[in-house]
């Protein structure tokens, strides 16, 4: 088999039925693993009997070491003989692309007939104002582009320079390329513990995409717009998902080095008194240290400058002193930003000095 000429001859939006081997060959010539769905389904594909039964897990299983396909993300790849070999077998498997691995986020975004929550829970962590008209609010569609209008930014939705495929319900699936730095987890729309926005779900680590062409019981994944490849993750999004606990690590690699996690203990250390001060502190020096994972356009100057201002009247109020307030501060932006040490000292400086004019006092002082 001409893998080149399988792969060079595919094109997404084709009417006609999926070739679904060419569509893995496609996605593994991008660099993304893949591995097969049940045919018409979007669950894996199971392999042996033992895949089948309640309860099997990967350990002991003889699937994976014998290249076979099982267990999902587990036997994904990129392997081109492989995947003639799986989907020579049977050509009905479905094609899923691992995300994690294959350097992925795909925004999530669903159209599904349901109860609209509370303000509170549309767009976790963000409080709308009553003022706000909400009215035909129904879908991920909306709380997406709320969030972008919040942030002055393109909603990810219209967003024309990267992959877009609608989904047989009526979702949509966007499309981004992460950095190497950028290490995310996946979550739903539902999710107590981290969610980006109601009905808006992120594929990322831990998780698989349905990809482009392929067509299951409910219908195709059909691309939309001109773009066929991902774009790079917008920096506001990034931002919002270290925001809503996104975050894979502690340890974020930046430029090829990994960044120890000793801002963060400073931020341990800085909420461990207990009182409203630290507990306030702890919260703004996490802003800066989570910078590191967006070495552009995260803010870092202005936050810097608005937690040390903050920083400053905490001191002036006397719940800590300026000298305990300055290490903790440089030692969150040394981490976020190591090479621009002198110009962040300037500005904590400057902005501790600004704020110490004005004691901030807060409710709950221990």
């Amino acid at each position: 088999m001409d893998v080149r000429a399988t792969t060079a001859e595919l094109r997404l939006d084709d009417v006609r039925p999926p070739r679904t081997l060419a569509i893995a060959l496609w996605c593994a010539a991008q660099g993304w693993p893949v591995h097969p769905l049940t045919p018409r389904y979007k669950t894996p594909a199971a392999n042996c009997g033992e895949c089948q039964a309640p309860g099997h897990t990967a350990t002991g299983c003889p699937c994976l070491p014998a290249g076979r396909w099982c267990h999902g993300l587990l036997c994904a790849t990129t392997d081109p003989d492989r995947l003639a070999q799986w989907w020579t077998k049977n050509p009905s498997f479905g094609v899923a692309v691992a995300c994690g691995p294959a350097g992925l986020l795909v925004i999530d975004v669903d159209a599904h007939t349901t109860t609209v929550p509370e303000r509170s829970r549309l767009l976790p962590g963000i409080p709308i104002a009553d003022h706000i008209n909400l009215d035909g609010l129904s879908t991920g569609h909306h709380t997406m582009g709320l969030l972008a209008a919040l942030r002055s930014a393109t909603d990810p939705c219209h967003d024309e320079t990267t992959l877009r495929v609608r989904t047989p319900s009526g979702g949509l699936h966007i499309w981004y390329r992460t950095q190497p730095w950028q290490a995310f987890r996946s979550s739903t729309g539902s999710g107590k513990r981290r969610a980006l926005a109601w009905q808006v779900d992120v594929r990322s680590g831990g998780g698989y995409i349905v990809a482009p062409g392929t067509v299951t019981s409910a219908g195709r994944y059909s691309p939309v717009g001109t773009a066929r490849m991902p774009a790079p993750l917008p920096d506001w999004l990034a931002q919002e998902l270290v925001r809503t606990g996104h975050l894979e690590t502690s340890e974020v690699p930046v430029s090829g080095r990994t960044v120890p996690p000793r801002a963060r203990q400073a931020v341990i250390a800085a909420g461990g008194g207990g009182n409203a001060a630290t507990r306030t502190l702890a919260s703004l020096l996490t802003e800066i240290t989570d910078c590191a994972v967006i070495p552009e356009g995260a803010g870092f100057t202005e936050k810097l400058n608005r937690v040390a201002y903050t920083a400053g009247g905490l001191a002036a109020a006397g719940y800590l002193t300026l000298i305990e307030a300055e290490r903790l501060l440089l030692d969150a932006a040394r981490q976020a930003r190591p090479e621009q040490e002198r110009r962040c000292s300037s500005i904590i400086r400057s902005a501790m000095a600004a704020g110490s004019r004005r004691p901030l006092h807060l409710e709950g002082r221990s």
